[in-house]
């Protein structure tokens, strides 16, 4: 598969973090604008309401690329908190205190904050760099 699927590893790895941005800035208009969903908010000066900043706003930076290795650290940082404070509390396995998320966000957006923005991002639009497999950055302006 490797082989098959190799060479198309920065493209997938684009969509990858296209994809996790946009569903977790998801989670911040649900907090933040009630959509989708029932249409309840969250007050914006509470905990919750930072963390639907937090959603909103990192998820779409690193759904675009722009400064992802930053906004997937400290969006994995609030994905870990989230499951110590929300559900860890409940029970420390994650299949029985619906951490399963958090805690897939949480390492998603880990290697997202060792990898950098990759292709089809604002960062190498703007001569950033994108970092390769071997650890070097080239640029793609």
């Amino acid at each position: 598969m490797e082989r098959f699927l190799g060479p198309y590893s920065p493209q997938l790895y684009a969509i990858l973090r296209i994809v996790a941005g946009l569903m977790f800035a998801m989670h911040g208009t649900q907090k933040l604008f009630g959509w989708p969903g029932n249409g309840s908010t969250v007050e914006i000066a509470s905990l919750m309401g930072l963390a639907g900043i937090v959603e909103l706003v990192g998820g779409l930076m690193i759904a675009f690329g722009f400064l992802t290795g930053w906004a997937a650290f400290i969006a994995a940082i609030q994905m870990l908190v989230a499951f110590f404070m929300a559900h860890f509390p409940e029970h420390w396995n994650p299949l029985l205190n619906k951490g399963e998320l958090a805690l897939l966000y949480c390492f998603l957006f880990l290697y997202m904050a060792s990898r950098g923005s990759g292709i089809w991002s604002v960062d190498a639009a703007m001569g950033r760099g994108v970092r390769r497999e071997d650890g070097t950055r080239t640029s793609y302006t």
